[in-house]
């Protein structure tokens, strides 16, 4: 399954270290195990969006036990993908980047034609060839049509979706230089937030979390002082407050660290697909580890 992660320290800058683990032992386990791309969004003190991500195949026989980065920024966007639909290429490799954003999906969205034809001209946002990246599009295309109101643009495009498309996952975190808005629907997969204090739970601990699957590990000394939310597809650490996200719900950290959570579709997909509806390659990609 793929797995997300998101980080704000709004309106701090905060330098944070990612880890990708990864200890293959055969290539039989790398085919069950291992991720087909890993990707680190953030940005630069003057808001323009980096992206390091590559296209990590399972068959690979890779070098590396970890690949680390050292960066600062406001906000972070973390991606382990599980490839459901598109090759194994760096423009089907989350987080994407639209009009100065960037997003990374969690699920399988069906009917791809039907959504290409409702995006019309604005398919011309999409690089590759993942139903994430058109999601993302038409996100993006019902933020412009709601005069640059991220909010609305995500509820707009996951209610059209919802209606009108077979679904089966449309978890997603959308960053922007000062933002985070991650979005659970339906309860396919689990999706957790934590409003961490300065110290975290102990209140004298920098910020240290690792996925049980042992895919990703965040580390952060700026943040044993300071606060942040953070918001990931598993609990990352023993801290009690982490919070499971209803279904359908919307939630928001704005630029004082301010969080927002609402409903915003309360009711299932009206075409809600099963592991047993997706094709086995979408089905392998979304199982629990």
């Amino acid at each position: 399954m793929c797995r997300l992660f998101g980080l704000s320290s709004a309106p701090r800058r905060t330098r944070a270290t990612f880890w990708l683990l990864d200890a293959p032992d055969s290539l039989s386990d790398q085919s069950h195990r291992d991720p087909d791309g890993t990707g680190l969004g953030y940005f630069d003190a003057d808001g323009t969006p980096q992206v390091h991500k590559a296209p990590i195949a399972a068959y690979e026989d890779r070098c590396f036990a970890e690949e680390a980065r050292l960066v600062h920024s406001v906000t972070f966007l973390a991606h382990v993908r599980f490839a459901s639909t598109g090759s194994l290429q760096v423009r089907n490799t989350h987080p994407f980047v639209q009009d100065g954003r960037l997003f990374a999906h969690n699920g399988v969205i069906e009917g791809l034609d039907t959504l290409d034809g409702h995006l019309g001209e604005n398919l011309a946002l999409v690089e590759g060839d993942t139903d994430s990246e058109r999601f993302f599009a038409l996100i993006t295309r019902e933020i412009s049509a709601n005069g640059g109101d991220i909010t609305a643009g995500i509820e707009t495009a996951a209610r059209w979706i919802a209606r009108n498309l077979p679904v089966y996952s449309l978890n997603l975190i959308l960053t922007t230089p000062k933002e985070l808005w991650a979005f659970r629907y339906p309860d396919t997969h689990e999706f957790y937030v934590l409003q961490r204090p300065g110290g975290g739970h102990h209140g004298d601990r920098h910020l240290d979390h690792a996925g049980t699957g042992g895919r990703l590990r965040v580390r952060s000394r700026d943040l044993s002082k300071a606060p942040a939310v953070v918001v990931a597809s598993e609990r990352m650490d023993d801290n009690p407050h982490w919070s499971l996200m209803d279904p359908g719900e919307l939630l928001h950290v704005g630029p004082e660290l301010e969080v927002t959570r609402r409903i915003v579709l309360p009711d299932d997909p009206a075409n809600r697909l099963t592991l047993a509806d997706l094709r086995p390659e979408a089905a392998a990609s979304q199982k629990a580890a």
